[in-house]
């Protein structure tokens, strides 16, 4: 059994003891006759419960502690002022808080590590599968495999392969002045723009977004990339004097082009690699 289905197991056994626990306390505020003590100890018992769930087991514990206190004040308080006597039954009170807020409090834990778990391996597929969720276009691994692909047919039928790399100019500097919102909306402006001014047969990639970096595969020579670049460039000009939340910041891209060159290149990071060093010297308009 690994720690996932463990901790699944465990938050299913607390849940059912507290649920086996409150059945209890409902079976013995039945045979207690003071409804109104029963009433305000329900209330607090459920505020401490809610109080171990959002601040954990410390603030439980003491919140529990001071209720106990409290009865010992109020029992005594009834005996010497009303002289009455609380039946030994409600001594349950003294105990069921506690043993309430710690189930609840197991379950939670062992929930909470199965989000955090999720969240994990939700991350891991993200960062190696094929696609990336922000923007739905292909990743950096999904790129060394096509790239591979594209290879192969350059050394078995002599077509040209190149790739296209788009940068942001100065994104750190422009990260500065954009809200989370604009840095979503950029991503996906841009994204779709590169994927709708290029050809069905090119490939649109998301290869980083801590410092935007996109790539397209094509069949074409340099020239070939450098006219489908310019018409990116444009159309992202366009785009984004149309976009409300991002028309008012100065956005520039910067593109670097590399053809395959079987002499110099081994491998497809060899490619973009090349292609990501060209962006230096692209001088955007």
């Amino acid at each position: 059994m690994n720690d996932d289905q463990r901790s699944a197991v465990m938050a299913d056994i607390y849940l059912l003891l507290f649920l086996a626990l409150f059945s209890v306390t409902a079976i013995l505020m039945t045979l207690t006759a003071n409804l109104t003590l029963n009433t305000i100890y329900l209330g607090l018992t459920l505020v401490m419960i809610l109080m171990t769930y959002f601040f954990g087991a410390i603030t439980g514990l003491t919140a529990n502690l001071i209720f106990i206190f409290l009865q010992a004040i109020v029992m005594i308080y009834i005996n010497t002022t009303h002289h009455a006597t609380i039946p030994m039954i409600m001594i349950f009170w003294l105990v069921m808080p506690l043993l309430l807020s710690a189930t609840f409090y197991g379950m939670t834990r062992h929930l909470t590590q199965l989000q955090v778990a999720n969240a994990k391996l939700r991350g891991d597929i993200m960062k190696r599968g094929a696609f990336d969720e922000r923007t739905d276009l292909r990743t950096t691994v999904a790129y060394i495999q096509d790239a591979q692909v594209f290879i192969e047919t350059n050394r078995r039928f002599q077509l040209p392969v190149t790739t296209v790399i788009i940068r942001i100019r100065y994104f750190n500097e422009i990260k500065r002045m954009m809200n989370e919102q604009q840095f979503s909306d950029l991503l996906r402006l841009t994204s779709d723009t590169i994927a709708s001014t290029t050809r069905d047969n090119d490939i649109t990639y998301s290869l980083d977004q801590d410092n935007p970096t996109w790539a397209v595969l094509l069949f074409s020579d340099t020239p070939g990339a450098q006219i489908a670049a310019n018409r990116l460039k444009s159309a992202f000009d366009k785009r984004l004097k149309e976009s409300v939340s991002l028309n008012s910041l100065e956005i520039l891209l910067v593109v670097g082009i590399a053809s395959w060159d079987a002499d110099k290149m081994k491998s497809p990071y060899d490619l973009m690699n090349t292609g990501i060093k060209e962006t230096e010297y692209d001088v955007a308009r």
